[in-house]
């Protein structure tokens, strides 16, 4: 069983250091640090090109996925205003993340004249790994639980956290783990791939990870209790899951192709 006691690991000068925040900082250094090792050793990167892009995914990525997560939850955030600049109390959302630092990633791609496609890939496999770091911050955070459960490894939620149809009980899906385990296994997956100098075409690790990631993506999503927005009764992250999926097929299957034929 799993339970989160605080959102809070101490307090300086006044100040809350939060659980979320730090974690959050955490999985961006990792990811960072094992991008650019990854993309000096196997795509021919300058030492240090990963850690110069950075700040340009983490302003980007931050902005687009505060952005996408307030759109989302439009009616909360109208009311409260104040609340869209209080990252530290959790709601971002990846899909706004990855749209955000794709648009940082071409600013600098064009600015330092670097390959796009092979910048995504290398961003790609450090992305992943933050990710699954990332999801601890919602385990203290107590959110983005899913549907009451008695396995084994059950969450549990405090009631002030609960969802209002779920106040009775106590124990949730920790889809946290969930998707913090499988982003794991696609971070390993990618790693197999870049090492594959057949498969090794710029763009393709990026492409696999958006597919294998929305796969996660969407068996995570049938377990979420906190889907703020849905269409014909469908969590719109399934949706923009399956488009990534579909989309990001068809450009692999064409390049390959395109690849053979030539």
């Amino acid at each position: 069983m799993f339970e989160s006691h605080s959102q809070i690991i101490c307090t300086v000068f006044g100040v809350h250091i939060y659980f979320y925040g730090v974690i959050l900082a955490f999985a961006i250094i990792t990811g960072t640090l094992i991008a650019d090792y990854f993309g000096t050793r196997f795509y021919n990167l300058k030492k240090e090109t990963i850690i110069d892009l950075s700040p340009y995914l983490i302003v980007f990525g931050i902005i687009g996925a505060r952005l996408y997560y307030c759109l989302l939850n439009h009616d909360f955030y109208l009311r409260f205003p104040t609340e869209i600049l209080a990252i530290r109390h959790g709601g971002i959302s990846i899909h706004g993340a990855i749209l955000g630092g794709l648009v940082g990633l071409i600013i600098f791609a064009k600015r330092h004249k670097l390959s796009i496609p092979k910048l995504c890939d290398v961003t790609s496999i450090g992305l992943i790994l933050a990710q699954s770091i990332g999801r601890w911050g919602n385990f203290f955070n107590s959110e983005a639980f899913g549907t009451p459960t008695n396995l084994p490894w059950k969450l549990f939620i405090a009631e002030q956290y609960r969802p209002i149809p779920y106040t009775n009980f106590e124990y949730f899906h920790p889809t946290f783990l969930y998707e913090s385990i499988l982003d794991l296994l696609i971070f390993f997956i990618l790693l197999l791939l870049a090492k594959n100098n057949k498969f090794k075409k710029d763009g393709n690790i990026a492409l696999i990870y958006l597919i294998l990631y929305s796969i996660i993506r969407i068996f995570v999503e049938h377990f979420r209790i906190d889907s703020v927005l849905y269409v014909q009764g469908i969590p719109i992250a399934i949706i923009v899951s399956a488009s990534i999926i579909l989309l990001s097929l068809v450009i692999l299957i064409l390049r390959n192709l395109l690849k053979r034929v030539q």
